[in-house]
């Protein structure tokens, strides 16, 4: 993504924020233009209506008798006849000055305008129509996503209700003296949708208040009967437009397509049903007409009105007639008797729920992925197209320029005498600058820079295996049981390994400022959006600027960037103007200090990377002008403020952080690692893991709560380490600290047998490589090799701690590479976490 411009200005975290204000900048232009063109066509008609009043003025003198008509040898009457000669040719000329300007500006820059208000009508139309679907299906997910949590929290009742149906009675007797009587199970009502909240449009209602809003609907509403052909009448029924009226009007929609989806809701949660047609469809027509049903005069506790039909089919028993509808009846009784073609014989209610729920996660997965999909084509769009409004935005200032200019034209090429006025139109047109009104507009309207908002998949068991971008940093390096997550350490090792077959450093420097096409992008990171480890001739298909800038785009879906919002106001004190007397050692200290309050997950991909550019930039020799482009394309990646605002687009913190990070590498991680070490040898201070609000630990917490309550029930003493269950883990007893040990040893030394698992050096050094001759592996080196493998025409190129950037060349040739050359890259290798 560039960092200026259109394409990078104009996003919010709902898509159409930051669209509104673009487009409505650019209507704003399509106003202006027609403001241009107002000026340039009244000018044409009152110049046209000047030369025909100085056309007029001299038959008009000519109709008086006498006067010069009487005297042809006088110089008065030839003065006279060269004043009525200079009227008639300025009326000439100013019937030419309206001509040219209507030839030349009016005609020409009226269609061109016309043009322009089209291809910006079009743009907002396509990116609206995107932004819709994009909204409906986010909708659908959360709406399947319920469902799913639902279900499954059915299944754990069911499983608890379960354990307590088959508990032993006498054991359970013998080990709580208070117990008087077997456990009963207690069945979940029908009813269950009377005590749970229900979903009405984007709010969430209980039951009290959904009991309320229906009684007050049954006495707003009109309400009456309906008669269908053959199936008879329909008691306490509604049509589509008198309810849609009422949820308008009391219920708070604000459109019509609103409360359609507040009357979809009531009829999915049972309270309509739609009599007369196919389906179960709501909406706003008075020909559909629905009947409530009566769960809602159960639960108002209104009086339903009935009436017994007065003929039904042959074929139904006499008890179908006490039913509430006809329709009602027919449809219950096919779908109870269905012999023929029943998917599911033999289902007990357990393996009916069970099924329900793995359905209900399938639905809400597949809806994730289509709107994964969905976001990503409105994203490659969004870039698209605010690249080329941002284009027709140009074209318009210039328009305006040239227009300007080809109006002063057609005014000064007929009239030398209004040439003062000619030259404060030619200066008027100077001052016009279309690059700087465009940077105006990017410094005033802009509402963010483009940081995509992925909607993940949670699995309701907590599990991260479906997908690799958009989740948690921790939690994928956990799942990858690493240090750092393996899609990271893959492409750094991957580019690496293929720096050297660039041709020269400013190529090799360059992959990390390609403004790679959105839509390629999004193309790798659907091949490896998979949650799992994928091979390196995944990436062979793309090109390296391609594979550098999914891993910018992996940064960029974090949750939370790579440094936490949560110190970003620190970092701001760090930089800020009161802090500028401070010491360069001190801010170093003062940045280590800050780092290290992240998780160390965090801490170690951030090494990681810092590691990998530190050493291309001085493997390459890069000047202080790419250092600046570098840091200032990585900033988003890295740092960003937890809250988007016009003062933080502003603010370069995270820019100077960077900067101090390539700077001070060695002395910021250095020190992490040091303190990492004492903390975990000399002290036994844990540090709390933050606790997860989220929902899917739900499981976890249950079964805890189980334990509990046996606990409770048993006389004997419980074990102070309960053992794990097999379907979960618990949380890491030790903290982050005492997780990730630090060894202290120089990367150059060799590693002991007890330090093999507590090292927080950066994945990529020459001890940690599981590069042997140039081929990856899953092993590990103990120590570098002390002499090269013999070759007449390659020598070792010199690398730093972390290793990893070679080129092999002749030994008379020379390359752009500083120093000798050795084995053909390094690729970065990151140890398994432990338990």
């Amino acid at each position: 993504m560039a960092a200026t411009g259109f394409a990078a200005s104009f996003w919010s975290s709902d898509y159409a924020g930051g669209l509104g204000v673009l487009f409505g900048k650019l209507q704003q232009g399509v106003q202006e233009n027609q403001q241009v063109l107002t000026i340039a066509r009244m000018r044409a008609d009152a110049e046209e209506l000047y030369g025909n009043s100085l056309g007029n003025i001299g038959p008009a003198a000519e109709r008086l008798t006498g006067g010069f008509n009487r005297d042809e040898g006088a110089s008065t009457r030839k003065a006279y006849e060269g004043v009525r000669t200079e009227m008639e040719s300025a009326a000439q000329n100013h019937h030419k000055i309206a001509s040219n300007i209507r030839e030349l500006v009016v005609n020409p820059f009226s269609r061109w305008c016309e043009a322009h208000a089209a291809r910006v009508q079009n743009s907002q139309d396509d990116l609206q129509n995107r932004i819709k679907l994009h909204d409906r299906q986010a909708d659908a997910v959360r709406k399947f996503r319920s469902q799913y949590y639902n279900k499954c929290r059915l299944v754990e009742d069911l499983e608890e209700e379960d354990k307590l149906a088959f508990q032993d009675p006498q054991s359970e007797a013998a080990t709580s003296p208070k117990a008087k009587s077997i456990p009963t199970i207690k069945m979940s009502e029908p009813e269950d949708s009377q005590t749970n909240p229900i979903d009405l449009g984007d709010e969430t209602f209980q039951p009290e208040q959904v009991k309320k809003i229906l009684a007050h609907m049954l006495e707003s509403i009109k309400i009456g009967e309906v008669k269908v052909p053959i199936l008879g009448v329909y008691q306490n029924t509604s049509n589509g437009a008198d309810i849609t009226e009422y949820i308008q009007k009391h219920m708070g929609a604000t459109s019509v397509s609103y409360a359609e989806r507040i009357g979809q809701d009531m009829v999915d949660n049972g309270f309509l049903r739609l009599v007369g047609n196919v389906g179960n469809a709501f909406a706003n027509s008075s020909r559909m007409n629905y009947q409530w049903k009566p769960k809602v005069f159960q639960m108002t506790g209104i009086p339903e009105k009935k009436r017994a039909l007065e003929r039904v089919g042959s074929a139904m028993s006499q008890d179908s007639i006490t039913v509430d509808s006809p329709a009602g009846a027919i449809q219950e009784y096919l779908v109870g008797w269905n012999p023929l073609n029943n998917a599911y014989p033999n289902e007990t209610p357990a393996e009916k729920l069970r099924r329900e729920a793995r359905e209900a996660d399938e639905r809400y997965k597949s809806s994730v992925k289509k709107l994964d999909s969905l976001r990503c084509n409105l994203e490659e769009a969004m870039v698209d197209h605010l690249k080329f409004m941002e284009r027709c935005e140009l074209d318009r200032l210039k328009a305006i320029k040239a227009v300007i200019l080809d109006f002063s034209g057609a005014v000064s090429n007929v009239i030398p005498s209004l040439q003062s006025t000619v030259d404060k139109m030619m200066l008027f047109q100077e001052t016009v600058q279309p690059l700087g009104d465009l940077r105006y507009l990017l410094e005033n309207y802009r509402t963010g820079p483009f940081v995509p908002r992925v909607t993940t998949y949670e699995n309701y068991y907590n599990s991260v295996d479906e997908q690799t971008f958009g989740v948690d940093l921790e939690a994928r390096a956990r799942s990858d049981r690493k240090r750092v997550p393996i899609i990271i350490t893959t492409i750094l090792t991957f580019l690496d390994n293929h720096y050297p077959d660039l041709e020269g450093d400013e190529v090799r420097r360059g992959i990390w400022l390609v403004d790679v096409p959105l839509a390629q992008t999004h193309g790798l990171r659907n091949l490896i959006n998979t949650g799992k480890t994928f091979p390196h001739d995944v990436l062979e298909k793309f090109e390296i600027p391609v594979v550098a800038s999914v891993l910018k785009l992996y940064l960029l879906e974090l949750p939370d960037s790579l440094v936490s919002s949560h110190v970003y106001e620190i970092v701001k004190t760090i930089y800020s103007t009161t802090a500028t007397d401070a010491s360069e050692s001190t801010r170093v200290s003062v940045i280590q200090s800050t780092l290290g309050q992240l998780r160390l997950a965090n801490i170690a991909t951030l090494d990681a990377i810092t590691t990998h550019f530190t050493r291309l930039i001085e493997l390459t020799s890069a000047d202080e002008a790419y250092i600046t482009a570098l840091a200032q394309t990585l900033a988003p990646c890295i740092l960003r403020p937890r809250q988007e605002s016009s003062l933080t687009m502003n603010e370069r913190y995270s820019f100077r952080l960077i900067r101090d990070l390539f700077a001070h590498k060695d002395a910021i991680f250095g020190e992490l690692k040091r303190a990492s070490t004492l903390t975990h040898s000399s002290s036994g201070a844990q540090r709390p893991r933050a606790i997860s609000t989220d929902e899917s630990n739900r499981r976890a917490n249950y079964e805890e709560r189980n334990r509990a309550i046996a606990a409770q029930r048993s006389p004997r003493a419980t074990s102070p380490n309960p053992g794990r269950g097999s379907h979960r883990r618990d949380r890491s007893v030790g903290g982050p600290e005492t997780r990730f040990p630090v060894n202290t040893s120089s990367p150059t030394e060799r590693r002991g047998t007890t330090g093999s698992r507590n090292s927080l050096e950066v994945p990529g050094s020459v001890e940690n490589s599981p590069v042997v001759d140039g081929k990856g592996t899953n092993g590990t080196m103990d120590s570098p090799p002390e002499h090269p493998a013999p070759s007449s025409t390659r020598v070792p190129l010199p690398r730093k701690a972390a290793g990893g950037l070679s080129r092999t060349v002749n030994r008379d040739s020379t390359g752009s590479l500083r120093g000798e050359e050795g084995p053909r890259g390094v690729q970065l290798e990151d140890k398994p976490m432990d338990d």
